[in-house]
């Protein structure tokens, strides 16, 4: 037996709870992992309180990253005792994620942990590390360099947002945050961000083509936040997409795109590569010290997942959440 988060939907309604659970209920898979940490995501928030159509069946055990290591492994990749990694894949949503003790995968999903990072770091990076670094490298795909000018990031207290400017400002450039948290400005600008603006400035209904502010930006709100980015950006200027916090519309016009040349860069982490997600890793692992992850994340243990799902849906959260799911 083991311990884990369980959400179920039935007649009873929708429920998330702190169950023990039999290792014949895990999913099938060729590796199963004995997990050392997992963490709390926006998705997983909205997994475990229902709050969006995110789990796709049921019971689920969400979680959308683990560490941990190889209990058993009939895949040609890894034997027990690799110590492994898991972003996305659908984990948490379609299959049974990184919120509980064990977990069985497909080997395919997973990567050797990263050289020189331990479990709980990258977990203290997780999905929204990861993400972020496949922003910068989609800027940078897109020829965004320090001497490009200014780089927004918004959604700047969320845990992408988090990463996007401490990447951004050790990798040298001037970064500007938008963030609806004012009161956290001291706490950005220790990040790296060189300036701090009211979300407010963003998120109304503006211009189709607006003063060039931004020689690139990273978005994970979406709606009308997007579109004002889009107007806003330096001729051949790049945006990298990768949330919608504010929503899932895009009420922009051609215009940036046709006349200034810009570029929309959508950023999936979900469903990447493995080249990708190793090459993501390798470039953020640099970036990091003990220091900054301290600063960004907080651990709880299992049984606090559910009351800091609610506590994050509500905007109460900062930052990264560990969980310690052996604790």
């Amino acid at each position: 037996m083991f311990n884990g988060i369980l959400i179920e939907k039935d007649q009873q309604g929708y429920r998330a709870r702190l169950a023990s659970l039999a290792e014949t209920q895990l999913p099938e898979g060729d590796v199963e992992v004995s997990v050392d940490y997992s963490t709390l995501n926006y998705k997983d928030g909205l997994a475990i309180t229902g709050k969006g159509p995110v789990v796709r069946s049921f019971p689920m055990v969400p979680g959308v990253d683990l560490a941990g290591r190889v209990a058993q492994s009939s895949h040609p990749a890894f034997k027990p005792g690799d110590a492994v990694l898991l972003n996305g894949w659908g984990v948490g949503e379609k299959h049974w994620g990184g919120l509980a003790q064990k977990a069985r995968l497909n080997g395919d999903w997973l990567i050797p942990l990263p050289a020189g990072l331990t479990p709980w770091q990258t977990m203290a990076v997780g999905t929204a590390g990861y993400t972020a670094m496949l922003a910068v490298m989609a800027l940078e795909k897109n020829g965004a360099t320090p001497d490009s000018g200014k780089v927004l990031v918004t959604g700047a207290n969320g845990g992408v947002g988090h990463f996007a400017i401490a990447f951004l400002s050790r990798l040298g450039y001037r970064v500007v945050a938008s963030t609806g948290r004012p009161e956290e400005t001291a706490h950005l600008q220790q990040l790296g961000a060189a300036e701090v603006i009211d979300r407010a400035v963003l998120s109304a209904p503006g211009r189709p083509l607006g003063k060039e502010q931004w020689a690139a930006a990273i978005d994970s709100v979406g709606s009308h936040t997007l579109a004002n980015i889009c107007a806003g950006l330096h001729y051949q200027g790049t945006v990298a997409a990768c949330g919608l916090a504010q929503g899932m519309d895009l009420p922009a016009s051609v215009a940036p795109f046709i006349l200034r040349g810009v570029t929309l860069a959508g950023v999936d982490s979900v469903m990447r590569s493995k080249a990708d997600r190793v090459a993501a890793w390798q470039r953020l692992a640099p970036l990091l010290d003990e220091a900054l992850l301290k600063s960004i994340s907080r651990e709880i243990p299992l049984g606090q997942v559910i009351d800091t799902a609610n506590d994050l849906m509500a905007g109460k959260v900062r930052g990264r959440v560990v969980v310690d799911v052996n604790r």
